[in-house]
C-alpha cells in the first residue's frame, strides 16, 4: 500500500512564484474596473477616525524616476495602514502643470515658430504638454499599485484651480502682506526669470577672490590726517565693481591706516599678514564712524563709493570693508537703503551688461562698446586688466555658490521690481506671518521630530518671499494699476470678477480679454487710464496654496482642512512645506497640515547619487517588469526611509527573498486549511504557544505601522514569520496536518490557529502586498475568505490570546537538543531526530499534554530520564537531558519511531487508517 495517498497533504492553488509581472496589471485593471477607491470609501463611511493625505504635486513633465515611486509608495502604504485599521480614508492625487521646465520644453518644440505665436497660444501649447504627462505619469503611479481619486485628480491647470489660486493672492493682499518693491533678488539669467529661495541649489564653483584697492577722496584723507590711503576691498564677484555705491565698515570695530597706506580692519590685521596682503606695521588706528559719508574713489570709473556702516559686516574674512552694490545683494540692498543711496542695474534679464554702463558712467566711453552686450561671467578677467595696480591681490579658489535648480545654472543676485510676500510685515493679529509661522509650527507632528528644528530655522532666517516671475506659464498677478499713479488697485470687487472670469474661462482669460471685459459691469473704473501687471506667480505658490484649492473650496473629495499628513522628500522643509505653510498662516494662522512625515533620497547600492551617466539609475517600470511592483512596495516597507534609501539589483535581490519567504508561509497557511469548517477553541500547547507569540508580535507591529515605522515593524514581522511560526510551529504541525485523522481535535485546532493568523498577517501586509492579499483571498478557502470577498473587505484587529504558557525551558532546551541533532546528523549517527527518544528530569515539561512535547522537539517519545546508553546530554538550568536511539521502529506512513514492529503502522497511524 502506498501510505502517501493516504495523507492529508496540503493542497491550493495560490501559486508557489507569484508570476508578479504579468499578474498585477491585470489585478489592478480589475480593481479600476470595480472602482474600489469607491467601495473603500463607502466601507468607511460610518468609521469614527478620518484619516487624509494632500498630496504634494509632482511636476507634470517627464517619466517617473525611482524618487516618485517611492513617494507614492508610501504615501499608499500609509493611507492603505489606515484603511485596513478601520478608518475613513481620503487621496487626492495632483501635479502641478505650471512652470519654466514646461515652457522651455514648449520652446524647444516650437523654436522659431514661438514669436509668431500670442501669448495664449504659447500657453495651450504648455497646457498640452502638461496634459500629456499627466496622462503618462497617471498610468505609471496607477501601475504602482496606488489608489485614490484618479478620476478627480487636482492640476493646477484647471480652470478653476487657477481662480482658486489667484483667489489665495488676493486674500494675501487684503492682508496686506503683498509689496512690490525692488529689490536684489535670486535671478537665474538662463531662465530669465527670479527665482525664490526654494528653487536655488548650492553646487561647488570656482569663483575670483580678488582684494582692490580704492583710492581715498581728499575729504577722507584729510579726516584721517593723511596724505594718501587706499580702502582695501575683497569680493568674489568682479563683474559687480562697475556697480559699486559704497564701502561698508562694521560700527564697532576698529580700523587702521597701514604703512602700505592700505585700510583694513585691525581684527583681521594678522590675517592679511598671513595672505602677504599687508607687513604688518600700523601708523594709524581710528574708529570706522570716522569715515562715515566720506568717500573712496572707484578705480574702474572714477565714481565715488560712500562709506557707510552696517551690521553685516563681519570679521571672519577679507578686509573688512565690504564692496557694497546695492543691486547685486540683499545686504548690501538694505545697508545702502538707510543711506539713501540709489540702487543701479547695469545688467539685464539674460545676464548682458546694458545701456547702465553708458547712462551712470559706469565705464570710460571707449570701454563700452566692448562691454554692453558682454555676459557679466565673460567679463572678469578684462576687468581685472582694466583694474591694472588697484588689484592688491588675485587667486581663484572654489566656494558653495547658488544655482538655479532648473537650468543648473549658476544665479546671481539683481534688483528688479518684484512681488513679495512680507515677513515681518505685523498684520496678523499684531503678529508677523514668521511669528505666526513659527507658533503654527509647534502644533505640528513631525517624522522625524527633527523635521521641526530644519524647518523652523529656515523660517527664521528667510527673506521675504519673492512670488513674481517673468514668464508666460502661470497664473496671472492679475492686477491692475493707474497708468497715472502707478497705484495698484485692490478693490475687492474687481478681484471678485476677475476670479470668476477664471473660473469659467481659466488665467488665460488675463491676457485674451481686454480691461474693459475683464472689469465688472458698473465699475467706475476708465479701462483706458489702467494696465495689467505682467509677471506670472511662482510655482511655489501654485503648489503652495493648493490645500487652499483642494480642502476648502469644495471641488474635490479630499479630505478636510487641515491635512492629516503632507509627505514629501526632507528637501521640501525649504520648498512645498514652507510654501503651504506661510499661505495657510497667512489666511487661517494656522498650518495646513497636522503633521509631516519625511523621507530621504533614493541613492545606489555604494549611497551614490543616481545620474544616467554613472549608468546607475534603476526606473520603477524596470524593476516592475523583472521582478514586479510588490518587490518595490516591500523596498519601500523595509527600508528606513527617514535616511537616503539605497536601491540596487542586488538590494531587490534580496527583497525578493523576503516576499519569497512571505509568500510560501502564506501559501503554507492556505494550503492547510481546506478542509476546516469552523474554527476550533480547544486549543493545545503548541497552539497556544503560537498563539500568545502572534498576539504580542501582532500587536508590536500594528503599534509600529500606526506610528509609521514600517521598517522596524516589517522586521519584528519578517522574524515571527520566519523563526516562531514557519521555523518551529509550521514545521512541527506538519506531522499532526498531514498524518492526524482529518477531524481529530488537535489537527482543527492547529488549522484554526493557522487560520486565525492568517487573517491578521493578510490585514499587516495588505497596505504593502495589496496585490498578493488579493491573489491571496482570492484563492483562500472558505473559512478565511467568508469574512470578506476581497483585499478591501479586511479589517485588521488585535488578537488577544494570553495563556499561561511558560515557553523558557522549551525555547533554551529545543535550541540545545537541535545544535546536538546537527552534530548526530553531521557524524552520520542518526538522519533525523525522529529516530532519538528525548528523557528530561524536568517536571515543567513532562507535565504538559506528552504528544504536544514529542512534537515540540520532533522526536518519536519524550520520558523521565532512565539508565541505558546514551547518544547525547545536555543542560538547561538544574534540568538534565539525555538524547537516545529510539526503542521502536520507524512506521512507514508517519515516519516516527513508535511501531511495535518493523514495517508495521504507529498506534495513531492504525487508527486513523481504520476510520478511513
Amino acid at each position: 500500500m502506498d501510505y502517501k495517498d493516504t495523507l492529508l497533504l496540503p493542497t491550493t492553488d495560490f501559486a508557489m512564484r507569484g508570476n508578479l509581472g504579468e499578474q498585477e496589471p491585470k489585478r489592478y485593471a480589475k480593481w479600476d474596473e470595480e472602482k474600489v477607491y469607491e467601495k473603500m470609501k463607502a466601507k468607511r463611511q460610518k468609521a469614527g477616525a478620518s484619516f487624509n493625505i494632500h498630496d504634494g504635486p509632482p511636476y507634470a513633465n517627464g517619466h517617473l524616476h525611482i524618487g516618485h515611486a517611492l513617494n507614492k509608495i508610501l504615501k499608499d502604504i500609509i493611507t492603505k495602514t489606515h484603511y485596513f485599521f478601520g478608518d475613513s480614508v481620503r487621496y487626492t492625487p495632483g501635479w502641478d502643470c505650471h512652470g519654466l521646465p514646461i515652457e522651455q520644453q514648449v520652446e524647444v518644440k516650437l523654436g522659431d515658430k514661438k514669436k509668431t505665436m500670442s501669448k495664449s497660444q504659447i500657453r495651450q501649447e504648455c497646457r498640452a504638454w502638461a496634459s500629456e504627462f499627466v496622462k503618462i505619469q497617471k498610468e505609471e503611479f496607477k501601475s504602482l499599485g496606488v489608489l485614490g481619486d484618479w478620476d478627480e485628480p487636482y492640476l493646477t491647470m484647471k480652470y478653476k484651480f487657477e481662480a482658486n489660486i489667484y483667489r489665495t493672492l488676493c486674500e494675501v493682499a487684503k492682508k496686506g502682506l503683498l509689496i512690490e518693491r525692488s529689490k536684489p533678488v535670486f535671478w537665474s539669467w538662463a531662465a530669465r526669470s527670479a527665482l525664490a529661495e526654494a528653487e536655488v541649489e548650492y553646487e561647488d564653483k570656482e569663483d575670483y577672490s580678488l582684494y582692490v584697492a580704492f583710492d581715498l577722496s581728499k575729504e577722507a584723507c584729510d579726516k584721517l590726517g593723511v596724505g594718501s590711503a587706499k580702502a582695501v576691498i575683497w569680493t568674489t564677484t568682479p563683474w559687480t565693481l562697475v556697480a559699486n555705491q559704497a564701502i561698508s565698515l562694521n560700527p564697532n570695530e576698529k580700523y587702521a591706516v597701514t604703512k602700505e597706506g592700505y585700510i583694513i580692519a585691525l581684527p583681521l590685521k594678522e590675517t592679511l599678514i598671513n595672505q602677504g596682503i599687508i607687513k604688518g606695521e600700523i601708523i594709524k588706528e581710528f574708529a570706522s564712524i570716522e569715515l562715515e559719508g566720506l568717500n573712496a574713489i572707484n578705480p574702474l570709473n572714477g565714481r565715488y563709493s560712500k562709506f557707510i556702516l552696517g551690521e553685516h559686516v563681519l570679521m571672519d574674512g577679507g578686509t573688512g570693508l565690504v564692496h557694497t552694490a546695492p543691486g547685486h545683494g540683499e545686504d548690501d540692498y538694505f545697508a545702502s537703503l538707510k543711506y539713501n543711496i540709489e540702487v543701479i542695474m547695469p545688467v539685464d534679464e539674460a545676464g548682458l551688461y546694458d545701456e547702465t554702463l553708458r547712462v551712470k558712467k559706469l565705464l570710460p566711453e571707449e570701454l563700452l562698446g566692448e562691454f554692453i552686450g558682454l555676459h557679466i561671467f565673460k567679463a572678469n578677467e578684462r576687468l581685472l586688466d582694466i583694474l591694472g595696480d588697484a588689484v592688491v591681490k588675485v587667486s581663484k579658489f572654489v566656494h558653495s555658490y547658488p544655482f538655479c535648480w532648473r537650468t543648473h545654472k549658476p544665479v546671481i543676485y539683481r534688483a528688479t521690481k518684484q512681488w513679495f510676500i512680507s515677513m515681518d510685515e505685523p498684520k496678523l493679529n499684531g503678529k508677523t506671518l514668521r511669528q505666526t509661522a513659527l507658533e503654527a509650527l509647534n502644533q505640528v507632528k513631525f517624522y522625524p521630530e527633527a523635521g521641526i528644528k530644519r524647518i523652523s530655522s529656515m523660517i527664521e532666517n528667510r527673506p521675504d518671499w519673492c512670488i513674481s516671475r517673468q514668464r508666460d506659464w502661470g497664473v496671472p498677478i492679475a492686477f491692475f494699476r493707474d497708468k497715472t499713479t502707478k497705484e495698484v488697485v485692490f478693490d475687492p470687487e474687481i478681484l471678485d470678477n476677475i476670479a470668476s472670469i477664471f473660473d469659467e474661462k481659466g488665467a488665460d482669460a488675463w491676457w485674451d480679454l481686454s480691461i474693459e471685459e475683464l472689469l465688472p459691469k458698473g465699475s467706475n473704473l476708465n479701462p483706458a487710464n489702467l494696465e495689467k501687471v505682467s509677471d506670472i506667480l511662482d510655482v511655489w505658490f501654485d503648489s503652495g496654496s493648493t490645500w487652499n484649492a483642494v480642502l476648502n473650496s469644495g471641488d474635490y473629495d479630499g479630505g478636510g482642512y487641515q491635512a492629516d499628513m503632507y509627505l514629501e522628500g526632507s528637501d521640501q522643509h525649504r520648498g512645498w512645506f514652507q510654501s503651504s505653510l506661510l499661505l495657510s498662516c497667512a489666511l487661517n494662522q494656522k498650518a495646513p497640515y497636522k503633521s509631516i512625515l519625511t523621507h530621504g533620497f533614493t541613492v545606489d547600492g555604494n549611497g551614490n547619487k543616481m545620474s544616467k551617466s554613472k549608468g546607475n539609475v534603476i526606473a520603477p517600470a524596470d524593476v516592475a517588469k523583472k521582478y514586479g511592483v510588490e518587490i518595490l512596495r516591500l523596498w519601500v516597507g523595509l527600508s528606513d526611509y527617514s535616511s537616503d534609501l539605497k536601491i540596487s539589483d542586488e538590494i531587490l535581490k534580496q527583497v525578493s527573498e523576503q516576499y519569497r519567504k512571505i509568500r510560501n508561509t502564506i501559501r503554507f497557511l492556505l494550503a492547510n486549511v481546506g478542509d476546516l469548517d469552523d474554527i476550533y477553541t480547544n486549543f493545545g500547547m503548541l497552539d497556544k504557544w503560537i498563539l500568545n507569540r502572534a498576539s504580542k508580535t501582532f500587536k508590536e507591529v500594528s503599534v509600529c505601522f500606526r506610528n509609521y515605522e514600517f521598517s522596524k515593524g516589517f522586521n519584528i514581522l519578517l522574524n515571527f514569520l520566519s523563526t516562531d511560526l514557519s521555523g518551529i510551529y509550521l514545521d512541527i504541525c506538519k506531522d499532526r496536518l498531514y498524518c492526524d485523522d482529518k477531524d481529530s481535535a488537535r489537527r482543527r485546532s492547529a488549522q484554526s490557529a493557522m487560520a486565525i493568523i492568517a487573517k491578521r498577517v493578510f490585514a499587516l501586509i495588505a497596505p504593502t502586498l495589496t496585490y498578493s492579499v488579493d491573489e491571496a483571498i482570492e484563492f483562500a478557502p472558505q473559512i478565511i475568505k467568508k469574512d470578506f470577498g476581497d483585499v478591501f473587505d479586511i479589517v485588521y484587529d488585535d488578537l488577544d490570546y494570553e495563556f499561561d504558557i511558560d515557553d523558557n525551558l522549551l525555547l533554551a532546551s529545543r535550541e540545545k537538543f537541535n545544535e546536538i541533532v546537527d552534530t548526530l546528523k553531521k557524524e552520520k549517527i542518526i538522519k533525523s531526530t525522529l529516530e532519538v527518544m528525548l528523557e528530561t528530569s524536568s517536571n515543567e515539561i513532562l507535565a504538559n499534554d506528552l504528544d504536544e512535547v514529542i512534537d515540540w522537539y520532533m522526536v518519536s517519545f519524550v520520558k523521565s530520564i532512565e539508565d541505558g546508553e546514551t547518544l547525547a546530554t545536555f543542560e538547561v538550568g538544574n534540568e538534565q537531558f539525555k538524547v537516545v536511539k529510539a526503542s521502536h521502529y520507524k512506521c512507514p506512513r508517519c515516519w516516527k519511531y513508535d511501531a511495535k514492529e518493523e514495517n508495521c503502522l504507529c498506534p495513531r497511524c492504525s487508527k486513523v487508517l481504520k476510520n478511513v
